[in-house]
């Protein structure tokens, strides 16, 4: 911490308020809020580590810190959202698609138009959404404008200039679209009544205005208005057509908002299951730009905040876990609710699977985008993840993994397989057997195996792979270190990966290295370790199925090891040989039809008796 900043914390006030942090540049890099402004900046400066990469990055890079008091935290609450937006610090959570998704927009003004709007202003409209079902939405409008005859004309229409008869009515009015305000034929508050029951319905709650029109349509064949009548019909049939595709939720007519959120990395989704009156309105996505290793609370607190502070608050919100500082982000949330606001985060029940959901859409999600990513920038983003985690010189396109299995010190045998660009390369695998090892020995295996291995690599001047990963802990590394030493390799990286508690272990570090749970480069590594397990263990238990059937041949009179030998590399398995017939044996050279009559009788005996 240099003396200006060290400075600058000791004078800052306690009250409640935000601190800005920025770089060299003076870029802004981080925004937060705060209790208690001194505390709260000096916990940066105070720690050594908290065990995140980011948090060391972001206070390497900290030249100069800036706050803003408030009178209380909530207000702290609000101003860190704005600013927040304003500036896109690197190390804030940010919605990267915040304004893509459309509003409903009731314009300012005296005989409001509707219409549907991706940008929303600060220009007195009224604004709901976002929405998901953008198909939907503008069936609906077009409908609902018709049938409560809604203007879509763009003229300035004031209760004064309606008054000096400035315009004629248009041919939506002869159409029976428009009741045609812009002539004086109905009044400002009447046509203020059409506007809300046209919110009402779009908020799933128009069950009574769709009542009225129905009586309205009954009243207008009663008269003999048949085309009033047949107009009418067709609409409530579209809206009926329209809702009907919605999934019923609920069968009270409640508006909801249940959140799901998934992270890996720097990348994040936040989706929002929307249900209006009841039954499912959509689905809302945006992918979240996340500081690594970011607490799953924190990023829902602070996406809470973005996208709330645009959008409409629902009566029920349902969110996946308890987000940091949880007073104040739903006092704020209440606050903007009109106090009309419950907030759940179930544990059990219906609502449990309704998180569950939008939790496995969010994922859904996240995973299509990091695909898309990676087909785009080529490199999987699991590599970038690995290289940035372990400090490696260069991305690991290329892995080589080895793995030793034996059972107490028998058969042992080694595997390696190869993964490039995060894919298994499955015609580059190897097979050991270990030669030289007496007993039950894994370290001295694996040395005899990278031994083997890299000799080769140096004799036939092939490429060293960008890390070699051992299955095992700090015995295993270190042989396979000693044995890349001792031929005189030094350009190489390595790891070990410790299976019970996903450890990693590099050479000269004391400590082993925990990568988070939900790193995509843990997975990678998992996945690679898994696959020389597999495929070593396979190599093993092949061995002792093919020794165990040399064995049971041995008890056939005239079956020596060489005929041994010479039918298992026929048949290729026991099973086979077992139901081969003696005309089968008898083709093989070297087997008499002698011979090839007790192998017969043997097979024929030993699955009599397997089947008593």
């Amino acid at each position: 911490m240099s003396q200006n900043i060290g400075s600058k914390i000791a004078n800052l006030p306690t009250d409640p308020g935000v601190y800005i942090f920025r770089d060299g540049k003076g870029k802004v890099i981080y925004i937060g809020k705060a209790k208690n402004l001194r505390n709260r900046v000096r916990q940066y400066f105070q720690k050594t580590s908290d065990g995140r990469p980011q948090f060391e990055i972001l206070v390497s890079k900290i030249s100069d810190v800036e706050v803003i008091t408030t009178r209380t935290e909530y207000e702290a609450l609000i101003l860190e959202g704005n600013l927040i937006r304003e500036h896109k610090p690197r190390y804030n959570v940010m919605l990267k698609d915040d304004k893509s998704q459309p509003y409903l927009q009731i314009a300012s003004e005296d005989y409001p138009r509707i219409f549907l709007t991706r940008r929303p202003k600060q220009d007195g409209s009224k604004y709901y959404g976002p929405y998901g079902d953008l198909r939907y939405l503008k069936g609906l409008i077009h409908v609902l404008r018709g049938m409560l005859q809604i203007r879509t004309c763009n003229l300035p229409l004031t209760e004064d200039s309606v008054a000096r008869g400035k315009f004629k009515a248009c041919l939506e009015f002869h159409l029976g679209r428009c009741n045609a305000p812009c002539i004086g034929n109905e009044s400002k508050a009447e046509y203020a009544m059409r506007v809300q029951d046209f919110t009402t319905v779009v908020k799933g709650r128009g069950s009574e205005i769709i009542s009225k029109l129905r009586k309205d349509m009954e009243l207008a064949a009663e008269e003999l208005r048949f085309e009033r009548a047949a107009q009418l019909r067709d609409w409530l049939a579209s809206i009926d057509n329209l809702t009907r595709r919605q999934t019923i939720i609920s069968p009270e007519p409640i508006d909801r908002d249940t959140i799901g959120i998934a992270v890996q990395d720097e990348d994040g989704c936040l989706v929002v299951m929307q249900v209006r009156g009841g039954r499912l309105l959509g689905r809302i996505q945006y992918p979240l730009k996340v500081p690594r290793d970011s607490p799953l609370d924190e990023v829902l607190r602070q996406a809470l905040l973005l996208y709330y502070s645009q959008s409409a608050i629902p009566e029920e919100l349902i969110l996946p876990v308890e987000p940091s500082n949880f007073d104040s982000i739903s006092r704020w949330l209440k606050t903007r609710a009109d106090g009309k606001l419950t907030i759940r985060i179930p544990e059990r029940g219906e609502r449990v699977q309704m998180v569950d959901l939008a939790r496995r859409n969010a994922e859904l999600q996240l995973h299509e985008l990091l695909r898309t990513t990676s087909t785009r920038d080529r490199v999987p983003s699991s590599l970038t993840e690995l290289k940035h985690r372990l400090r490696l010189r260069d991305v690991p396109r290329v892995i080589e993994a080895f793995d030793i299995s034996n059972l107490m010190g028998e058969h042992k045998v080694a595997g390696m397989v190869v993964f490039k660009m995060g894919k298994p390369a499955r015609s580059e695998y190897r097979r050991f057997r270990i030669k030289t090892v007496d007993g039950q020995d894994d370290f001295r295996s694996m040395h005899e195996v990278i031994t083997r291995r890299f000799s080769r690599l140096s004799r036939e001047s092939k490429p060293m792979p960008d890390l070699i990963l051992v299955d095992g802990g700090k015995g295993q590394l270190a042989a396979a270190v000693e044995a890349l030493n001792s031929q005189g390799i030094s350009d190489y990286q390595i790891i070990g990966l410790a299976k019970k508690l996903e450890e990693i272990y590099r050479p000269g570090d004391s400590e082993p290295y925990n990568l988070p749970k939900t790193s995509s480069a843990l997975k990678l590594l998992q996945q690679v370790r898994d696959e020389v397990h597999r495929f070593s263990i396979t190599y093993h238990r092949k061995l002792r199925q093919k020794e165990s059937m040399a064995s049971e041949l041995q008890d056939i009179p005239g079956i020596g090891a060489s005929r041994r030998r010479l039918l298992l590399n026929h048949f290729r398995s026991f099973q086979r040989l077992g139901t081969a017939t003696i005309e089968e044996l008898t083709a093989i050279k070297g087997i008499s039809p002698a011979l090839a009559a007790r192998v017969y009788q043997f097979f024929q005996d030993r699955n009599k008796f397997a089947t008593k």
